[in-house]
């Protein structure tokens, strides 16, 4: 079978979900289809830690992060999606442990509030006030934002997806691409299983398989995998508001709205790679360093625990836009972890980019070009 599509996503996580339905709400863009080679939200959106902040240290992360959490404010109402997708803004509270992650919070606060971002520098004993089981031994001071907060990233996917379909997106679940079809400078089709899809310009959304898929359109890209492990403890009533932060212990933990804890540990030397299987290692070192902080967490059973894969670039930095030299092949991927948070903007701005259209948010330094260029974009605030 040979099918004709204008325009062909490749992921069916929350960046092509949102990205196709922005392409269909913006209108014009004729017969999408958007392929997953398993099921909505089964690759990195449906292992990660969902939580949105607006707490960076760029301008550009900032701003990014400010249209998104905007977006997931009226997100239920705009995609009339008939489930509680989960929200809960308790907010983030970011800890600093050295004068030097003190001295850059205070950097990131200026620049937040210079955004219209409600943020504050608080002390340790603030801290407190805010997570009363909060130990603050060797803590500096620290950053809180109300605003910030969680979701349930399923839902919230399956939200955009919906919305989509009803736009005329076309949906193919468990359908994987198996080949691109390269003529010059551009990519004329798609092969999949079941047959191929010419198009006129194809979409890479497909998180931690984008180096992959843009392998198979001839190009090496700096995209890789990188292992990350989450557990999840049984529920007890709620008691810890925030999203707890520490860059020091590299560490994240927050309470769902069901009261289970989900937390993770970032290490900067992440086994690259695909494998996927979660050990005992990461259970012992989580357990060790959220007890140190969260004491009454000690008792608690682990009911869950698993791994994902973040698909990451040399600086941590997503990339939008074109992959040269092809011309008609685009990319929104690498975004290290923090794809999830930034998913619905990032929705707009690659429909912005595929008609051609000024960016809502200025991210012509987040170019695939940057790369070969040494030109890198470093984010100080990443866990």
């Amino acid at each position: 079978m040979n099918e004709q599509a204008d325009i062909v996503i490749i992921g069916g996580g929350i960046v092509g979900c949102s990205t196709a339905y922005q392409l269909a709400k913006m209108g014009g863009a004729g017969r999408i289809i958007l392929l997953e080679k398993d099921f909505i939200c089964s690759g990195s959106t449906g292992r990660c830690g969902a939580g949105i902040r607006q707490q960076w240290g760029t301008e550009t992360n900032c701003a990014l992060a400010i249209r998104s959490v905007e977006m997931f404010e009226n997100l239920q109402e705009e995609l009339d999606y008939p489930e509680d997708m989960e929200f809960k803004q308790g907010g983030y509270l970011m800890m600093a442990h050295t004068e030097h992650m003190l001295d850059q919070f205070r950097k990131n606060v200026a620049l937040q509030r210079r955004l219209g971002v409600d943020v504050s520098l608080i002390t340790p004993q603030e801290a407190r006030e805010i997570v009363p089981m909060l130990n603050t031994d060797g803590m500096l001071g620290g950053t809180f934002c109300q605003r910030d907060g969680h979701l349930n990233p399923f839902k919230v996917t399956d939200a955009y997806a919906r919305a989509a379909k009803r736009l005329g997106v076309e949906i193919r679940l468990r359908t994987e691409v198996t080949g691109l079809v390269r003529e010059g400078d551009r990519i004329t089709a798609v092969d999949t299983k079941t047959g191929r899809i010419s198009a006129g310009k194809i979409i890479n959304c497909s998180g931690a398989w984008a180096g992959e898929l843009c392998r198979k359109a001839g190009v090496e890209t700096p995209f890789y995998a990188e292992k990350h492990q989450i557990l999840v403890t049984e529920p007890i009533e709620p008691c810890v508001k925030p999203m707890v932060i520490s860059l020091y212990h590299g560490l994240y933990c927050q309470q769902s709205p069901h009261g289970s804890f989900i937390m993770g540990i970032g290490h900067p030397n992440e086994p690259r790679g695909f494998e996927m299987k979660a050990d005992w290692r990461f259970a012992s070192e989580m357990a060790s360093k959220v007890t140190y902080l969260l004491p009454r967490l000690k008792d608690l059973h682990v009911v869950r625990q698993w791994a994902g894969l973040y698909d990451m670039t040399p600086d941590a930095q997503p990339v939008y836009g074109l992959v040269p030299p092809l011309t008609n092949f685009y990319v929104a991927a690498g975004f290290s972890g923090h794809g999830f948070m930034h998913g619905p903007i990032t929705g707009v701005l690659m429909s912005e980019i595929i008609s051609g259209r000024p960016t809502s948010v200025d991210v012509s330094m987040l170019d695939m070009g940057r790369f070969e260029r040494g030109d890198l974009f470093i984010e100080p605030s990443v866990v």
